[in-house]
């Protein structure tokens, strides 16, 4: 791998909790959000004006359909998003998710066109929420259980293997991933982080099948062999929570990251919720689309 360039702030956008950053190939945008500021995200890649929409309720993910719209995972369940005037409307509920309690949070479209979204608990209980997958007709399914924050999801270039965080585990997880089912088994370790690391949070693969991970409270993204769970490059940012990062662009070379303020910690973070990005090499794989 080329040694990767310096690493920008990309365009005008700013969110309180940035996450799920991805290239929707139809429309030649990078599409992002805004969790806890119920936005929906549009940036240019040329460095136009970002374009937002307010969504009335906290957003978990957004992904680009083959039809050229988006599918999105909101607080209460999953809808569709019209990618030019941002209206959303009601497609699936997921069985067992309570909106009291639970709200949706990262996700992405597999390789048969099925949109993967998990939850996580209001209250920060653990082992109460789930992984599920939504196929074209609506029909939702549950594919984890005893979850904690479900987050970063990826797939192998053959489609044969599911990449998975569990944000509080520190780890990912490896799956033997079977797409005509979508069933999950022989789970294993693909990767753990260090207690001076922070918590795993986005992920993707580049075409070399390593994987690119946020680090939730530790300030960088790493890039990391699944096959041993070696750190192969440690990139460093200006802003503790760093939550997801995507390949983007007509080649797909360059890595978008999105990062959160830190509420929590009260020395300045000017940057904070700004989205970065860098050439790192390498390039990515296309985005799945949903298959409505």
């Amino acid at each position: 791998m080329a040694a990767f360039s310096r690493l920008d702030l990309f365009g005008d956008g700013r969110a309180d909790l940035g996450e799920g950053p991805c290239w929707h190939a139809a429309r030649g945008t990078l599409w992002w959000i805004d969790i806890t500021g119920q936005r929906v995200l549009e940036s240019r890649l040329d460095g136009g004006k970002t374009r937002e929409w307010a969504v009335g309720q906290m957003v978990g993910c957004v992904a680009p359909e083959r039809s050229g719209g988006l599918v999105a995972a909101l607080h209460d369940g999953i809808y569709r998003l019209d990618p030019d005037t941002g209206v959303t409307t009601p497609f699936a509920r997921a069985p067992g998710h309570d909106p009291a309690g639970f709200r949706f949070n990262d996700g992405k479209i597999d390789p048969q066109g099925r949109l993967w979204a998990g939850t996580l608990s209001l209250t920060g209980a653990r082992g109460a929420s789930h992984l599920y997958s939504v196929d074209a007709s609506g029909a939702v399914t549950v594919r984890r259980e005893g979850v904690s924050i479900s987050n970063g999801l990826a797939w192998s270039a053959d489609g044969g293997t599911l990449y998975y965080i569990d944000s509080p585990t520190r780890r990912v997880q490896a799956f033997r991933f079977d797409g005509e089912t979508g069933a999950l088994s022989e789970e294993r370790e693909a990767s753990r982080l260090a207690d001076d690391e922070g918590w795993p949070d986005g992920c993707c693969l580049d075409e070399e099948g390593m994987l690119w991970v946020g680090h939730w409270g530790a300030g960088r993204v790493t890039r990391r062999d699944p096959r041993t769970g070696r750190v192969l490059e440690t990139v460093r940012l200006p802003v503790r929570n760093v939550t997801s990062c995507a390949f983007a662009g007509e080649r797909l070379d360059r890595l978008f990251i999105t990062t959160a303020v830190d509420h929590e910690d009260p020395s300045p973070e000017p940057e904070a919720g700004r989205m970065f990005s860098f050439q790192p090499g390498v390039a990515g794989w296309p985005t799945h689309a949903f298959a409505r």
